[in-house]
């Protein structure tokens, strides 16, 4: 039962980003070109997925437990490392050179668009190297 509502929501979050056009990488680049073609709809689309967050959150996380889990899984750690600061760092370098990030990436990779394909694979490869390197430290 919980494969199949993990499904469902992860469907319903793929289209969300195709109506929205997160999946669209030239929609998103318009939007971080402040000084040229830029195109604001996507604070809107930011703006509305921060409020429910927000209030998603403050509805769920007064539960004693989630619905198709045992427990809560939240992050524990409150400190500031390198990890912290290059990581989105990285993450924000990588959107505004791409156009995506890994949701809408994965979403795009239905219209075979020659940047998503070139794109993904790099992606999946920088997080395989990611975590190679974590379990080395380690």
């Amino acid at each position: 039962m919980s494969i199949l509502v993990n499904l469902a929501l992860g469907l319903l979050f793929g289209v969300g980003l195709i109506v929205s056009g997160m999946s669209n990488p030239a929609k998103v680049l318009n939007f971080l070109d402040l000084a040229g073609t830029f195109d604001p709809s996507l604070a809107f689309v930011m703006g509305g997925a921060v409020l429910v967050a927000f209030v998603g959150f403050r509805l769920v996380l007064v539960r004693e437990r989630p619905l198709l889990a045992p427990r809560f899984q939240l992050p524990t750690r409150t400190d500031i490392d390198t990890r912290l600061i290059v990581g989105p760092a990285l993450f924000g370098i990588g959107w505004g050179l791409g156009g995506f990030c890994p949701g809408p990436a994965f979403t795009a990779l239905g219209l075979a668009a020659p940047g998503t394909l070139a794109f993904v694979p790099a992606m999946l490869a920088g997080m395989w190297a990611a975590r190679a390197l974590a379990e080395r430290r380690a």
